[in-house]
């Protein structure tokens, strides 16, 4: 059964016609810090963490979920934090629609769906294809930040990312458990918690990448019907 969808009246949240409307997405945060982009924030407790830390910084949240958009955006008020701006998004279709090639100065992609059936592998976002397209709006030093709960998808990653002339290494080994220097969200602190380890990978995009539209591959029918979404 389709939830009810929450209205979000919050100052931080953004609409698509929001950004159809704007010049850039910048203009949202009246200055000109580096742009970052967290995909799948949840309900909020990574970013507002890592915004606080980095005001010279701003930061976009998105979600696919109507609630934890709505979570999200309460924390973020909450906190008073101005660097920070909340859409409901489908990653891929934010960046091909509304985001400017070398954009970004960093992507964090915490602990999304694993899709841990075989059958299912094909549908994790963090595919060649997506890494790939990652690479045409970061800017050259941008990061990629990755983390799973889930070991296999990890070593998925890693191997794949590794294997791209684009990327180069941000840590001594292509996987790592440990990153003291990362915000832990609630969901990742439960795993800790019971002694569990999150797995990290943490790649810069080359100074001498050169990549364009046309190295970009991506399925068709990629965006998501809201209504088939759950709202949750």
């Amino acid at each position: 059964m389709t939830q009810r969808v929450i209205e979000i009246t919050s100052p931080s949240f953004l609409t698509e016609p929001m950004l159809a409307a704007a010049e850039d997405i910048s203009s949202f945060f009246h200055n000109d810090h580096p742009l970052c982009l967290e995909i799948g924030c949840g309900i909020g407790d990574f970013i507002t963490q890592l915004a606080a830390r980095h005001p010279e910084r701003n930061y976009l949240a998105i979600d696919i979920y109507n609630k934890g958009c709505y979570k999200t955006c309460k924390k973020v008020d909450q906190a008073g934090l101005k660097n920070v701006r909340v859409m409901r998004a489908e990653a891929r279709y934010l960046l091909a629609n509304f985001m400017r090639k070398e954009s970004l100065e960093a992507i964090y992609i915490n602990c999304p769906d694993p899709w841990p059936k075989k059958r299912h592998r094909s549908r994790r976002l963090l595919s060649e294809a997506f890494l790939q397209m990652a690479l045409l709006y970061l800017r050259p030093g941008g990061e990629l930040n990755f983390a799973t709960d889930f070991q296999d998808y990890a070593e998925d990653v890693a191997t794949t990312i590794a294997a791209m002339d684009g990327y180069a290494n941000g840590q001594d080994e292509p996987l790592s458990t440990a990153r003291p220097d990362y915000p832990v969200s609630k969901y990742m602190r439960r795993f800790l918690e019971q002694g569990l380890p999150i797995y990290f990978v943490h790649y810069f995009k080359r100074h001498d990448c050169t990549i364009t539209d046309q190295d970009v591959r991506l399925a068709q029918g990629f965006r998501l019907s809201w209504e088939q979404v759950e709202n949750g």
